[in-house]
């Protein structure tokens, strides 16, 4: 399924499905933008992701591209393994239409219970992005990534249910 939205300079922004015959670029992409790196393991998966992995495309251009897997510990809960996009293409809502497209996902289902994701410590950027969709700060990881640093990371989750104190 291909999902477009048009911003207003007209430049076309779609979501496409990642198949064996472009999953080489994710993998490029994932290289460039991420400073960790995925196993064959991690690429399996998506393949067998569904709608649940997207490339986004800028006027046919591959610049981004989201993975996400369900969670069944802890109630059910979507886990965004990776979202990203390229450094020149940002802030044109081509992340925006990523989260967009995981949280209609999560609200067409109607059987999660929240939508989570790890954020270097120092990634002051991607926290605020996640933050405009009601993502808030749950918990800090320490050590949370190898070979890098900081190695922290936080845990941010948008609940998809009320919570009853």
């Amino acid at each position: 399924m291909v999902i477009s939205v048009t911003n207003m300079t007209r430049a076309k922004i779609e979501l496409g499905d990642v198949t064996p015959h472009n999953i080489k670029q994710l993998k490029q992409l994932n290289t460039v933008v991420f400073p960790v790196s995925y196993n064959e393991k991690f690429y399996k998966d998506v393949l067998e992701a569904g709608e649940l992995a997207k490339l986004a495309y800028y006027n046919d251009i591959v610049v981004g591209a989201v993975c996400c897997r369900i969670d069944p510990n802890n109630g059910r809960r979507l886990y965004i393994m990776t979202l990203g996009c390229l450094s020149p293409y940002r802030r044109l809502g081509i992340g925006s239409t990523m989260v967009e497209h995981v949280l209609n996902y999560v609200e067409k289902d109607g059987n999660f219970d929240s939508v989570y994701l790890h954020v270097q410590l120092n990634n002051d950027g991607a926290i605020e992005f996640y933050k405009k969709f009601g993502f808030e700060i749950v918990e800090t990881k320490e050590h949370y990534y190898k070979r890098i640093e900081p190695a922290d990371a936080y845990v941010l989750e948008k609940n998809l249910r009320l919570k009853i104190k």
